[in-house]
């Protein structure tokens, strides 16, 4: 009998998820030395790329470009095959996967928000960034949400790369947008806004805020917004002041020169002004009589160091009310469970030992040929580029576990099985062929507008422009 992953007997391996970390597991294995790979890659949305597509903000069109990367090395190659409109738990199950691949590896990423955990959290005007950002980048899951943006003070809870985007997306002018991917119907619902305000709030100093250097260089050189930053608010305490000199850290330097360089600036006058605050943490949204968000109260706090050695933000007596009428909270995502696999709820991710997903109620006892990879795997954080070690970790992992024989004995391990039950199960699915076809419809339209595409942004749309 010929042993799985030769020739004439490759190994079947279904991906779930086509953002980077699915792509990069797909990549690492068909780069096996020796080994004989099929791929089937599954996507509940109509489009490929994941965050990539769906949270890349549309002003940071280069990111996208590793796309190219998953086509040439990934797509291309005739051993894989994408599914996309196909959800796992909705058109599949976990079981079907098993009759069809010795291994199945979820790279479905974190696809929900984390919560402050504050009174009027809950309160009109108040969202998740995540929601936004989907809703701008054309996620078929968010295009029909609605955000106030009459509203004239924004505050964006975080100083991330993702609050980053955000606060920059807001005070973009109508032109700029224009030049961008951004969907349409947002980039008329901004284009119309009326802000005036956007305050970007970080509990901690500015030695610890998350943001790049790049990111929050280019906050000053917004067109349309003056930014501003309180210099008492980065002026470094004795506690950061040794961190910084412990860390011999030219970007650490290099972020405090930036953030100088903003508390130093003058006003243009530009119709919009964009403030840091650092070392204040809301404690509280405050609404109005129609339980609308009128405005935030924030604690000013100092920095303590705490177990381990880091800084931790303490809260003072000094407390602030802060008008605003919108708030994007930016406090990081969060893995959902996938149904038939174990969950550990309070990290947000599927219990593993290098991708192997383990049952944490049966002392850690492996699951037969079932991965992760990404961050339904070890958390929402890095860069794009941080799950493709990420995912070589998995599929070492999994590679082992093949040389050892520890892999599932499906029923039906032929390509062609897999594919009628898809197109039984899943009509509307979308192969690479489908997704080459509106990708180019994508680019024309947005070559005839002078932008780099025009999104479809519902599975309805994209098997429309397919003639299904």
């Amino acid at each position: 009998m010929t042993a799985i992953g030769r020739d004439g007997a490759p190994l079947r391996v279904a991906i779930v998820g086509s953002g980077p970390a699915g792509f990069y597991v797909a990549e690492h294995l068909l780069a096996a030395d020796g080994r004989t790979v099929e791929i089937d890659m599954y996507e509940r949305l109509p489009m490929p790329f994941g965050l990539v597509r769906y949270g890349v903000a549309p002003d940071h069109e280069k990111i996208k470009n590793v796309t190219r990367t998953f086509e040439k090395k990934v797509a291309s190659r005739p051993a894989f095959r994408f599914y996309g409109n196909v959800e796992i738990g909705r058109d599949l199950t976990l079981d079907d996967l098993r009759t069809c691949y010795h291994q199945v590896c979820f790279a479905s990423g974190a696809q929900t928000d984390r919560h402050l955990g504050i009174p009027g959290e809950d309160l009109a005007g108040s969202h998740p960034a995540t929601a936004f950002v989907a809703w701008y980048n054309g996620h078929p899951d968010y295009r029909d949400a609605t955000f106030d943006l009459s509203a004239k003070r924004v505050a964006v809870i975080g100083v991330g790369n993702v609050a980053v985007d955000v606060a920059r997306m807001l005070c973009r002018t109508p032109d700029e947008l224009a030049r961008t991917d951004t969907a349409d119907y947002a980039q008329a619902a901004l284009a119309a806004a009326r802000i005036q305000h956007v305050t970007m709030l970080g509990r901690r100093g500015p030695l610890q805020a998350a943001f790049t250097n790049p990111e929050v260089r280019e906050l000053g050189q917004l067109p349309g917004a003056d930014i501003a930053v309180r210099p008492e608010e980065i002026a470094l305490d004795p506690l950061s002041r040794e961190a910084l000199e412990q860390a011999d850290d030219r970007s650490l330097r290099k972020k405090m020169e930036i953030l100088e360089g903003f508390a130093a600036g003058t006003p243009a006058g530009r119709d919009r002004t964009l403030t840091l605050r650092f070392l204040v943490s809301p404690t509280e949204l405050i609404g109005d009589d129609h339980a609308h968000v009128r405005a935030m109260r924030i604690v000013r706090n100092t920095l303590v160091r705490g177990d381990g050695g880091a800084l931790r933000p303490r809260p003072t007596d000094t407390v602030e009310e802060l008008p605003v009428d919108l708030v994007f909270r930016s406090v990081g995502y969060r893995g959902l469970p996938i149904p038939g696999l174990p969950f550990d709820d309070r990290r947000g991710v599927v219990p593993n030992d290098a991708g192997r997903v383990v049952d944490p109620d049966r002392e850690r006892t492996p699951v037969p040929g079932i991965y992760v990879s990404g961050w339904i795997k070890r958390g929402p954080s890095g860069v794009i580029g941080t799950n493709k070690p990420d995912a070589l970790e998995t599929v070492r992992t999994m590679l082992a576990d093949l040389d050892a024989g520890s892999v599932l004995t499906p029923a039906t391990p032929d390509p062609e099985a897999a594919r009628a039950v898809v197109e039984t199960r899943q009509p509307g699915r979308i192969t690479w062929d489908d997704w080459q076809r509106l990708d180019t419809l994508e680019r024309a339209a947005g070559e005839a507008r002078g932008c780099p595409r025009v999104k479809f942004t519902s599975a309805a749309e994209a098997l429309a422009a397919l003639g299904r």
